[in-house]
């Protein structure tokens, strides 16, 4: 099994909240995080004015910022310059790379 590092984590939780999830046991859920790591990574994010914690009927939400917005914007476009897709050939089904 492959471990994920903090920042990982960090993204994956921005997403989901980005994605309206804002109850913290879904999100605990979705992120496939324990409690414990899921409390510890949202006061990292709410003190990096990357999300937001609101009391609502004594519950707590989260909600992702402008801030956390742009984060994952750039984090997105950065893995889009990494990773390139590969060309597909009009008559085969295979990447060109594959093709002789």
């Amino acid at each position: 099994m492959v471990r994920r590092s903090r920042l990982e984590m960090y993204f994956n939780i921005l997403e989901i909240v980005g994605r309206g999830i804002s109850k913290p046991t879904r999100i605990m859920y979705k992120s496939n995080i324990s409690w414990q790591t899921l409390q510890e990574t949202f006061k990292t994010l709410i003190n990096g004015g990357f999300i937001r914690e609101e009391l609502e009927k004594n519950t707590k939400r989260y909600y992702i910022t402008e801030r956390g917005r742009r984060a994952i914007f750039y984090h997105m476009k950065s893995i889009d310059g990494l990773i390139k897709p590969k060309k597909m050939s009009m008559n085969t089904r295979y990447p060109q790379a594959y093709s002789k």
